[in-house]
């Protein structure tokens, strides 16, 4: 027996929303009893309803504006090879920070935008794995590596540690 569209998709929300970590197409699929497509479908309803779901490279996250209040965030601008991304991250993540997303100002389309969420060391290397294998190129490619992240910290000292290591380490060249 399956259950409706809606209730699948309010379903999948309140799934979503006893989690803090990303739960993969594939998990929602074999929860619910479809297909991954059809998850993928749902999340794009839910979507299109102003729902707040987050879309990284390890499943779906629904956002929880509250939590933006927890912490301080800001906007850098960075630059780096691709061998300096898991050093990169590494410099936010031992601090306490979190990597919330990766974007490009790109002079035909505009900004383009990936959420990534990555709180911990292993995000960061599984991120950095899976960048490895990838035969496709991380955005920076599209702006001869320059590309900007949001970072969210602890605190204000948090965010001030972790751009000065940046900094000494040449990856940061501005911050908002």
């Amino acid at each position: 027996m399956s259950i409706d569209g809606n209730a699948r998709r309010q379903g999948i929300v309140d799934f979503l929303d006893q989690k803090r970590t990303p739960v993969s197409g594939t998990e929602l699929a074999g929860k619910f009893g479809v297909s991954r497509q059809v998850i993928v479908q749902d999340i794009a309803l839910l979507r299109a309803e102003n729902r707040n779901i987050l879309s990284t490279n390890k499943g779906y996250m629904l956002f929880h504006p509250q939590e933006k209040l927890r912490g301080c965030t800001c906007v850098i601008l960075v630059k780096h090879t691709a061998p300096q991304t898991l050093e990169e991250m590494r410099s936010i993540v031992d601090f306490g920070g979190s990597m919330l997303d990766v974007f490009v100002d790109h002079d035909l389309y505009g900004q383009i935008r990936v959420d990534l969420v990555i709180n911990d060391i292993r995000d960061a290397e599984e991120f950095c794995r899976k960048m490895s294998q990838s035969n496709s190129k991380p955005l920076k490619v599209l702006t001869d590596d320059w590309h900007y992240h949001t970072i969210k910290a602890p605190s204000e000292k948090a965010l001030s540690l972790i751009r000065q290591e940046l900094r000494e380490k040449g990856i940061l060249l501005s911050e908002d």
